[in-house]
């Protein structure tokens, strides 16, 4: 699969309403249309995290991928996501001082319980057609 250059990609839980509202938060806030979007569920998403050799049974959190560079996951995503954004630079600068173990242990509080604090859909969101060129796609 190929990643349009200089695009960075978002692995989410597309069933998770808290993580659909955080990539709607972040598609209205992606100025430079840096970033792509793929669900968790989806076949694409398994093989880019089959190809950076990420346990794909194990694997619930964010992830993002810099094609090319590194991948981060749990907090360290989501801080790599607002370093990319305009006008959230600082929230790496913030919340980076914090270690990591509790940065992720707060991460996993949320996770483990966010279909009880924020629903799940039954099937993953579909985008509307114009926000579907931001959705990577299998050819």
């Amino acid at each position: 699969m190929q990643v349009e250059s200089g695009k960075k990609i978002i692995l989410f839980d597309g069933v998770c309403n808290l993580c659909n509202g955080a990539v709607q938060w972040v598609i209205k806030r992606d100025q430079t249309d840096v970033f792509r979007f793929a669900p968790l569920q989806s076949a694409i998403a398994e093989d880019l995290l089959k190809a950076r050799r990420i346990d794909t049974s194990q694997m619930d959190s964010i992830v993002f991928i810099d094609p090319g560079m590194a991948y981060f996951i749990k907090s360290d995503a989501a801080l790599e996501i607002a370093r990319n954004i305009k006008g959230y630079g600082w929230a790496p600068a913030v919340f980076g001082w914090i270690p990591r173990s509790v940065r992720d242990g707060i991460y996993d509080l949320i996770a483990k319980n966010r279909y009880r604090f924020f629903g799940k859909k039954e099937q993953c969101m579909i985008p509307s057609a114009e926000l579907n060129a931001k959705f990577l796609q299998t050819s």
